[in-house]
């Protein structure tokens, strides 16, 4: 068959001119990555033997062989794993789909241009490019790879230049052979002692062994044992950390590592890792975990809904057991009960750690809190068990404090006669905090919790209240402040000692506007919240929350929006003279006016969409120009 050339995806080509032309401090870390996708090779084909024991025949022993060849300036790393049929190459070694996403060549290159190149390694494993490491140090890649269990092998070849070519080939065995033209500023891979440094500290874990082929000589690199098989003590922090980045497929560092073996009735090892970064897809629809199932050190699949909640989908690591079957099926798995209590028991586990974590290293706790609480979040939400330990670890920001705080301190911050706890859920940590629906707590010394995470409206309405103090939403008309004994000095402003405490009388103007207004809201009335705008809406006490109302009209899960109240604050200028035209001259059509606009205020300040927008505009245009002619 001729010789074939294709293009690679638009995404790959950028991607392939950032690692060809930038400065990478760390270039060894090519080897760490091809070598971790053959031991996965090596990990896939073991899996479907169990079911096909042809697929491996008689080659049972699996291995990564590193081949230099100083002639011809070339590194070959060879596995007899799983291979790739023509197809494959296509889709895993042409496009960017399998090893990260288009967001990342946007980063990556933004990196690239905007300093030294210092930070491009970490970037580069952060998003996974994996096999497209191999760019920064070789200016051809050739790839030969038979499938198990085919008849015909492939070469897949390219310079990286924005082409590759595919052309069958030949191969005695099954596996693939990566083979690396390396650069004339990249020939110190091809020495054997560099070579056997890099496998130490990078891929010592791997278990699998991974052998050096040097002239008819063959040397073993690693251990060549599951790390999570060993003691505790025989491992380093370095190990760990690469063992970490080879499940994760990622270069950043661990912010906590979980090593533990259960014994007794059930038995099984888990090594999991919280990572230091947010993952891309962590916010999936389809919200996967990514810790590996292995039986009886036998890889089994890194898609297991059982072993794990999926609030808990941000870890990465392994779990052996050797109570479960080698045959097992995704079936056998989701029906399997041992599978739930390791589930429950690995559960437990992480949010020990948590815990501890919480308490001895509140800095670090907040950190890992800030990546991934708003997913730890679900879990208040869809797990009852442990809703009361979510719920002790949850962060939040407040009105009351510039950091995070945890429902234990607004709890001992609450003031006198307060018996709920306030919040207030949006998209905007700043915009929330300036929300007109805060000024009277605020003037209060009332703490008020502000909710940014889509979850937040869906597990307050799941749980009732937190140490036999309920939840209640400052955008409800039933948030009373009357009875919280705040600050002195606003509790005198409030009690009418204060210069601006005269409310005046505005019951006329609340029923002006009850009638102009009655078809689009549900109320108005005085306000005992707003302390410095004139107005604001609220939901009633039995309706549903505001922002909760928002996002379900955004997914089409309702249709119409719930009408809201509108309070108006008796102490601000503009009611108390709208109060006042509306005594002297009655429901006239410009005052009728005045009362449009000010609900269309309230509406913007709550981020609502305009109802009638060019309404708005000729109505704040025919405002201004009469202030103009005064």
């Amino acid at each position: 068959m001729a010789e074939e050339k294709l293009e690679f995806q638009a995404e790959v080509s950028k991607l392939l001119d950032i690692v060809a032309h930038s400065l990478y401090s760390e270039r060894e870390v090519f080897l760490r990555e091809l070598i971790s996708n053959a031991s996965d090779a090596c990990d896939r084909l073991r899996y479907l033997a169990l079911t096909e024991p042809a697929l491996i025949g008689e080659d049972g022993a699996f291995k990564v062989a590193l081949e230099p060849d100083k002639a011809a300036g070339t590194l070959t790393i060879a596995d007899n794993g799983i291979g790739m049929s023509r197809t494959e190459l296509i889709a895993n070694l042409g496009t960017i789909a399998r090893s990260g996403t288009a967001a990342f060549v946007a980063e990556a290159g933004a990196a690239a241009q905007g300093g030294n190149g210092a930070a491009a390694p970490s970037l580069i494993g952060q998003f996974g490019v994996g096999f497209y490491a191999a760019f920064m140090v070789a200016s051809r890649v050739d790839v030969v790879s038979l499938k198990a269990g085919a008849a015909e092998a492939w070469r897949w070849s390219s310079d990286g230049k924005g082409s590759f070519t595919l052309v069958e080939a030949e191969l005695a065995q099954r596996g693939t052979r990566v083979t690396l033209h390396l650069k004339d500023d990249a020939k110190e891979f091809l020495d054997p002692a560099r070579l056997t440094a890099i496998v130490k500290r990078y891929s010592d874990h791997i278990a699998i062994p991974i052998e050096l082929k040097d002239g008819a000589k063959e040397t073993t690199l690693n251990q060549a044992s599951a790390l999570w098989t060993r003691p505790k003590s025989e491992i380093t922090e370095l190990q760990y950390k690469e063992f970490y980045r080879h499940v994760a497929h990622s270069f950043d560092d661990p912010a906590l590592v979980m090593h533990a073996r259960v014994e007794g009735t059930l038995a099984y090892s888990a090594l999991l890792f919280v990572p230091g970064a947010r993952p891309f897809d962590l916010f999936h629809p389809e919200r996967k975990g990514h810790v590996r199932l292995y039986v009886k050190r036998v890889f089994i699949t890194d898609d297991c809904p059982e072993l794990l909640p999926a609030y808990l989908r941000f870890l990465r690591g392994a779990v052996d057991t050797e109570d479960l079957p080698l045959n097992v099926s995704r079936e056998l798995l989701q029906k399997n009960p041992l599978l739930a209590r390791i589930r429950s028991g690995l559960t437990k586990r992480v949010l020990d750690e948590l815990e501890r974590k919480a308490k001895d290293d509140s800095a670090a706790f907040e950190t890992i809190w800030a990546e991934f609480g708003a997913v730890l979040k679900e879990g208040i939400y869809e797990d009852p068990e442990q809703r009361a330990r979510l719920l002790e670890l949850a962060r939040f920001r407040s009105t009351g404090s510039d950091g995070l705080v945890s429902l234990a301190d607004y709890v001992a911050r609450m003031k006198e006669r307060q018996d709920a706890i306030f919040t207030i859920t949006g998209e905007d940590v700043e915009a929330l905090a300036k929300s007109p629906q805060l000024e009277g707590f605020k003037a209060k010394g009332v703490e008020v919790l502000l909710m940014t995470d889509p979850v937040d409206d869906f597990w307050l309405s799941a749980v009732d209240a937190y140490k036999e103090k309920p939840f209640k939403s400052a955008t409800r008309g039933g948030a009373d402040l009357a009875k919280v004994k705040g600050d002195a000095e606003a509790d005198k402003a409030k009690d009418g000692e204060g210069a601006d405490a005269s409310q005046g009388d505005v019951s006329g103007l609340v029923a002006f506007l009850k009638l102009a207004l009655k078809d689009q809201v549900k109320d108005v009335r005085a306000s005992e919240r707003l302390t410095e705008s004139p107005v604001c809406l609220v939901a009633d006490e039995g309706d549903i929350d505001m922002r909760l109302e928002r996002l379900l009209r955004q997914h089409k899960q309702i249709a119409a929006s719930a009408k809201r109240i509108l309070e108006i604050n008796p102490r601000h200028a503009l009611i108390k003279g709208l109060a006042a035209r509306v005594a002297a001259k009655g429901a006239s059509a410009g005052v009728e006016e005045y009362a449009h606009l000010l609900l269309d205020q309230a509406r913007i300040l709550e981020g609502e969409t305009l109802p009638d927008p060019a309404a708005f505009s000729r109505r704040l245009a025919e405002l201004l120009a009469q202030g103009l002619s005064v």
